[in-house]
């Protein structure tokens, strides 16, 4: 057999998620390129690795007993190449990290700068739901979660990083001039929701519960990029956090409608589960992190108070 380390990592990644399409995502390759690597892999087993069974993949009892074999087998190449950059001196190993989806704007600013003083170490990160970044850290897949609403039924500690800060947002060509800028604003403009399960969903819903307030619900979607582009497109309005749209806010593409009461505040916090055993990467990630966050946060994040002030 002649099966290749990269052929093993693609169908790992398969047999996690499930589907070509999200592998091939996730591996940041084409699904063709993934595709051939699953043939070729196959091509060299008598018994099948997978299934397709309508519209969807199945891993077959030997693909899940192969994966098995094959996460041991990478773990054994990582361990390798991590003592190979710890005897020369160097800080290396993998540090796994699982981010609600907002959280996207706002871990890498945290995370370049210790990256880039060790560069020995892998970035696993893990951007998706707050339901499975709760189920990673539940099951120790991962050492640390960003989460902006913390998990209720966990024992953890955590670090608060910064505050998010939520407003409502309207495309700069749909601005609803003639609305009353009060709490009511809410019963009279078509508001546009993230999935239930989301940080930014549950402090609106916070705040509609206590103003007693009738929501005029025009849809829900599942992405905060697709609730951006929904605003913009003039399809409604929505509560979201300032740190995601930075963009569209200097490009005029969307502005910040001022109401009293507002901007809403949660609180993103780095969490990890009680009496953890880190890993020397992730002990040392925590300790930059407590010693770094003022600094980054005064670097990267003052544009949101000079923004605001300018409006």
């Amino acid at each position: 057999m002649h099966y290749t380390l990269h052929q093993l990592q693609i169908f790992l990644k398969i047999t996690q998620t499930k589907s070509i399409t999200k592998a091939a995502e996730e591996l940041h390759l084409t699904q063709p390129a993934v595709s051939i690597q699953l043939k070729n892999l196959q091509d060299q087993f008598d018994i099948p690795l997978t299934e397709v069974i309508g519209r969807q993949l199945y891993i077959t009892d030997f693909g899940a007993e192969l994966a098995l074999a094959v996460e041991k087998i990478l773990t054994e190449v990582y361990a390798i190449n991590y003592k190979t950059l710890a005897y020369k001196g160097q800080l290396s190993g993998r540090l796994k990290l699982s981010v609600v989806s907002t959280g996207k704007y706002v871990i890498p600013y945290f995370l370049s700068d210790f990256l880039k003083q060790h560069q020995g170490i892998e970035l696993s990160l893990d951007v998706t739901n707050k339901e499975k970044v709760v189920e990673s850290l539940e099951n120790n897949e991962v050492d640390f979660a960003l989460v902006s609403v913390l998990p209720e039924k966990l024992q953890i500690e955590k670090i608060e990083l910064m505050q998010n800060k939520l407003y409502l947002i309207g495309g700069a060509n749909n601005m609803a001039e003639n609305v009353e800028r009060s709490e009511q604003i809410f019963e009279k403009l078509p508001i546009i929701y993230r999935e239930k399960g989301s940080g930014t969903r549950h402090t609106f819903e916070k705040y509609i519960s206590s103003h007693n307030l009738k929501i005029r619900k025009k849809m829900e979607l599942t992405s905060n990029e697709a609730v951006k582009q929904a605003v913009i497109a003039g399809l409604g309005y929505s509560v979201m956090p300032i740190i995601g749209i930075k963009n569209e806010l200097i490009n005029g593409e969307l502005s910040i409608i001022p109401i009293k009461g507002f901007p809403l505040s949660s609180v993103w916090n780095i969490i990890w589960l009680k009496n953890k055993g880190f890993s020397p990467v992730a002990a040392a990630f925590l300790e930059n992190l407590k010693k770094e966050k003022e600094r980054i946060i005064k670097e990267k994040f003052t544009w949101v108070s000079k923004y605001m002030a300018e409006h």
